[in-house]
């Protein structure tokens, strides 16, 4: 059986959002594609049912884009992550992207692969997703009627549910605050050695220093919960101290008591990925302490 009957490479957004609804007023499914690293292999091995449609969004100009837009980072959801990796303003900027985007699969794998389709598979534990967390992102969301932007944050609903309304709303990209004198970010993630390219566990920190003090900070952890997670309360915790052991110790047990981990049988235990949470609030604050001294 093939795995789709039709296929649209499309040169606009419109047209994507065009071809989208038209599916879903006969009643036919359609798939939006741009790397196909998580669609086709869901396809492949069963895991998504085969779909009618397949709307290749690669040609879109505005989903290509990389660059500074009113004083604020964007990239496109269709840039491939080895140009988000090979960006200089994504290193000055966003060096949690930058390293979230670095981990993700192999050289070939980030040829192709997106960070729009990262975030749109809806992964608690997705490691562009985590990045962009703790970066304070914005995502554009398109529909028949306009763009507008929102929070990262809001465009999950559980475990592989996009809050996105299928075949009405297209993902155009994402906007992040350009970094400023006394910022840094950082991000980490623990994994098994072979056979699963999910992270055990995996973290994103962003610093606004004041001297020796964390005027604001900001961090993001997966998995744990149904979707991405703000650990805020350890955010708050961290606000106004020094980094020293005993505020890592207090963040550390806000997040505990805030996040909600569970054990996995392929992965990890939720006892082995509290402890790990601790190692990994550790390694990331500390180094965007020190980038933000830079």
């Amino acid at each position: 059986m093939p795995l789709w009957k039709n296929y649209h490479l499309v040169r606009s957004s419109q047209e994507a959002l065009e071809i989208l609804a038209a599916a879903q007023s006969d009643s036919r499914s359609a798939s939006l594609v741009a790397g196909g690293s998580d669609l086709l292999l869901d396809l492949l091995q069963g895991r998504h049912a085969p779909v009618d449609t397949l709307v290749d969004i690669t040609a879109v100009p505005e989903m290509n884009v990389l660059e500074i837009r009113q004083d604020r980072l964007y990239i496109g959801a269709a840039v491939p992550l080895n140009r988000i990796v090979a960006s200089d303003l994504v290193r000055q900027h966003a060096e949690a992207v930058y390293e979230a985007c670095y981990l993700i699969g192999g050289p070939q794998v980030r040829n192709t692969a997106t960070l729009g389709g990262n975030v749109g598979h809806a992964l608690p534990a997705a490691d562009g997703t985590i990045s962009l967390l703790a970066m304070d992102s914005l995502a554009e969301v398109a529909d028949l009627t306009g763009c507008r932007f929102v929070p990262v944050e809001t465009l999950f609903l559980g475990p592989g549910r996009s809050a996105l309304v299928p075949g009405c709303e297209l993902l155009m990209g994402f906007s992040i605050p350009l970094r400023q004198p006394g910022q840094g970010s950082s991000f980490r993630r623990i994994m098994r050695p072979q056979g699963v390219a999910i992270a055990i566990l995996n973290m994103a920190a962003w610093v606004d220093r004041d001297g020796d003090r964390i005027r604001r900070a900001r961090l993001s952890i997966g998995p744990a919960g149904p979707t991405p997670f703000r650990a805020r309360a350890a955010e708050q915790r961290l606000e106004g101290r020094s980094l020293s052991e005993e505020t890592l110790t207090v963040a550390c047990q806000a997040l505990l008591a805030d996040a909600h981990f569970r054990t996995s049988p392929h992965r990890a235990t939720a006892e082995y990925r509290r402890h790990m949470a601790g190692v990994l609030l550790e390694e990331t604050l500390t180094t965007a302490w020190e980038r933000a001294r830079s």
